[in-house]
């Protein structure tokens, strides 16, 4: 597999794209059986973690032969989240000069019950001990559970384009990127409630 970035050294460090291509065009891949979709997704996630913009858009037309517009961007998107839009910033500025946006909205909530059906999706992947999560705790902390359960879960695990799997996935790949021990820790059980298994995981940080 040839990754269209790598041109750019061909004429003037061939020793480099000798090696390098090699290295992820073929080795990489033959050693690992994730699926094209999954680890495209996955590359994505890594770049947005490492803050790696430059190589975001000199990569964004590989990524686009195996992924949409529409499943890069929600990518993007659930990024804010959990990288903040400080990080990010850059790779949506690249995405909207690259592709013809905007793009269909992928929401299913509103206002009125993102909270709740965020909370919904808490439930779903970490348990029923998550039932209820924003009203619970001091009340002075009621506000940042409200915020988890509304922004990162009513506002992006709920939108379509990405499944529930793809999802935990993408935010198993944010925060291993960052080093978040906790938050990680948290993540790879919800990756296994959805059925992303260890050897599904560890193909997902070496492929990228």
């Amino acid at each position: 597999m040839k990754y269209t970035f790598m041109e750019n050294f061909k004429d003037k460090d061939p020793e480099f794209y000798d090696f390098y291509s090699h290295f992820i065009g073929e080795e990489v891949i033959n050693d690992t059986t994730l699926d094209d979709k999954s680890r495209y997704l996955s590359i994505t996630a890594v770049l947005l973690g490492t803050k790696s913009h430059d190589l975001f858009k000199d990569m964004l037309d590989d990524l686009l032969k195996y992924l949409t517009a529409d499943e890069i961007q929600e990518v993007l998107y659930q990024a804010v989240a959990y990288l903040g839009i400080g990080m990010v910033y850059p790779f949506l500025n690249i995405m909207n000069r690259h592709v013809n946006k905007p793009l269909k909205s992928a929401s299913t909530t509103n206002r009125d019950n993102r909270i709740e059906l965020g909370n919904e999706k808490q439930c779903e992947l970490f348990g029923e001990h998550m039932r209820g999560f924003q009203t619970s705790g001091p009340e002075e902390e009621r506000h940042i559970k409200r915020w988890l359960a509304g922004n990162c879960f009513g506002d992006n695990y709920t939108r379509i384009g990405l499944t529930g799997a793809q999802r935990e996935m993408i935010t198993f790949c944010f925060l291993s990127a960052l080093g978040t021990e906790s938050q990680l820790k948290s993540h790879i059980g919800g990756n296994f409630h959805v059925g992303n298994d260890a050897h599904y995981l560890i193909n997902a940080m070496e492929s990228t």
